[in-house]
């Protein structure tokens, strides 16, 4: 419809102005400003919001015939245009309550909004009025809920407001400055639409209906991961207006890290848990008609993990310091990704190529506004704390997963099971995860304390392949609970941190090799002892492994550790324990 197309030119900045100036005057106790952003934010939005509803309406004879070949739309079109000025009003009231971290308000006018036209819009196409009904009820709803929001932003915040000196609003100075806050964020809006249209466009060529459905479904399911991702986003833009990084330097690092951090416990282990459990999901909502559906469902959900890198806090708090213009920047990045890439990867990929195509082409902007905000803002993310979430949030998937796919019982009940293990599996690994990310940090306390630069690890490379071989109760313990890569990974990340050069070292053989005499024997007499009869001594069996694993990465095989210095020394049979006591190691 024309109306929806007028109203992403309807927004000019203005509503994100709105709350920026309202939380920061606020934080400043500047009343009277505040009456000032209240009063031109609200203008402004009307008359825009009238001027663009005429134009709708004035031109929607031409619209119908020659656009949308379909002269007896106009009516609908005429109904419709309504909506560009109630939404102009509701969303200014929005942000007003928004700015004052009024969200009680907030979630009143959405929920208003809904009920009227859950009831109004059906009610009409049952009477008789069909699709002009269904308008009809939508239209009406929309600006009753925003003649109600423009009357309560009024009678509860805008005339308490004080204002000690009795000046008159500063109407046309105010718009100004707003609109130089809020135009680069227009541009944004327009481009990143116009970017989801073309890909919309190339989709409707290149795919069929069937996949399209498919990828709906998938939409429509992804929508329970918003409920967790779109509060977040919206709180924190006020948050960030109040604070000032010159003046409250610490706290303002504290804020967005903890921004971060609280943004990535609540989303990504509902992304996680969505990935591993799409497949029981769509089929119990949807049936068993939408077989791509889960594939897309899984792949879509992979853009909210990147809320432990800071997406959902990066471009608020750009905004919130008032460089409109950088967020407009990267997202001139992410559109000259993704339009060249979009054309390579959907006529060849169809759904799946989009869904690559937006995966991708976010990630150099948000690497480079991570960049920015260290550089012109000092702060940066808690990589650990983003470490340790995303570490449970994969163990329990994993977990998830491997035991959902070995039932053979009904969809929804693979889903309840399914939910269950995930939540369990998650409240396990969180506090594991934090468990083994401090005992790497100690080892690499001590490593640093000691002047090491190089550590060898075992390169476990194919073990889930070669565990295939131990039956299948220890198969199935292997790949659910066996998470070395994620230990990996995070000493390659500490690695990097502490200056230590880290080479991986074949495995092979360093377990059945004695590191004193060299030789393969039947020595382990139980799990954690080894005894060289040859040498007549003991040795833990974790370090005699250890040892010949330093012996493979200097000597190239395992050989007598005597050159090494191992031999005869106490190391061997007593190493280094570290109990974990009260959130820390002892």
């Amino acid at each position: 419809m024309a109306p929806s197309l007028i109203t992403i030119f309807r927004d000019w900045g203005v509503n994100s102005a709105i709350i920026k100036y309202t939380a920061q005057y606020r934080a400043e106790d500047k009343t009277t400003h505040v009456k000032n952003i209240l009063a031109a934010g609200i203008i402004f939005e009307v008359v825009l919001g009238l001027s663009l509803t005429l134009l709708s309406f004035l031109s929607s004879g031409f619209l119908a015939t020659n656009i949308f070949q379909r002269p007896d739309i106009e009516p609908l079109i005429q109904i419709a245009s309504l909506t560009v000025f109630a939404g102009a009003l509701t969303t200014a009231a929005q942000s007003a309550f928004t700015g004052y971290e009024r969200m009680e308000l907030y979630s009143a006018t959405i929920t208003f909004q809904a009920i009227v036209k859950t009831i109004l819009a059906p009610a009409l196409v049952i009477m008789g009025f069909g699709a002009f009904g269904a308008i009809l009820g939508t239209t009406i709803a929309t600006l009753i809920s925003g003649l109600i929001s423009i009357t309560i932003l009024y009678l509860t915040l805008y005339r308490n407001s004080p204002n000690p000196n009795n000046e008159k609003p500063k109407i046309t100075e105010t718009t100004k400055t707003m609109l130089r806050y809020g135009l680069p964020l227009s541009i944004l809006t327009i481009l990143a639409g116009s970017l989801q249209q073309f890909y919309n466009f190339l989709i409707a060529v290149y795919c069929t209906d069937a996949i399209i459905g498919n990828y709906q479904a998938a939409v429509n399911f992804s929508v329970l991961i918003t409920f967790f991702a779109t509060p977040i986003s919206t709180v924190l833009f006020p948050a960030f207006s109040k604070l000032n990084p010159q003046k409250e330097d610490e706290m303002f690092k504290n804020v967005f890290q903890y921004s971060v951090k609280y943004a990535a416990v609540l989303v990504v282990p509902a992304a996680a848990a969505v990935m591993a459990l799409s497949q029981p999901a769509v089929s119990t909502l949807f049936g068993e008609k939408y077989t791509y559906a889960p594939l897309f469902l899984a792949l879509m959900s992979v853009s909210y993990l990147y809320s432990a890198f800071g997406s959902l806090s990066l471009g608020s708090l750009i905004n919130s310091q008032g460089r409109t213009e950088v967020n407009l920047k990267l997202t001139l990045i992410s559109s000259a990704i993704g339009l060249p890439l979009s054309l390579l990867l959907i006529p060849n990929y169809g759904i799946t190529g989009l869904i690559a195509t937006t995966l991708t082409a976010g990630v150099p902007s948000l690497i480079t506004g991570l960049w920015w905000v260290k550089k012109h803002l000092k702060v940066t993310v808690n990589w650990a704390s983003s470490a340790k979430i995303l570490m449970s949030s994969a163990l329990a998937a994993l977990i998830t997963y491997a035991a959902t796919s070995q039932l053979g019982t009904a969809n929804w009940i693979k889903l309840a099971i399914g939910t269950t293990t995930f939540t369990v599996s998650y409240m396990i690994a969180a506090p594991l995860t934090g468990a083994i990310n401090t005992m790497l940090r100690n080892i690499f306390a001590i490593l640093e304390d000691k002047g090491v630069g190089e550590l060898y690890i075992g390169d476990l490379n194919g073990i889930r392949a070669e565990a295939n071989n131990h039956g299948k109760k220890t198969n199935q313990k292997i790949n659910n609970f066996w998470a070395f890569n994620l230990i990996e990974k995070r000493i390659m990340v500490l690695g990097e941190e502490y200056g230590v050069a880290i080479e991986k070292v074949s495995e092979r053989n360093t377990s059945k090799t004695c590191c004193l005499c060299g030789k393969q024997h039947n020595g382990r007499v139980e799990r954690g002892l080894m005894v060289c009869r040859k040498a007549h001594k003991s040795i833990n069996a974790d370090v005699n492994g250890a040892v010949n694993i330093l012996n493979v990465a200097v000597n190239g095989t395992p050989v007598l550790s005597t050159d090494l210095g191992f031999s005869g020394s106490k190391v061997l049979a007593d190493p280094l324990l570290l109990r974990w006591n009260n959130h820390e190691w002892s």
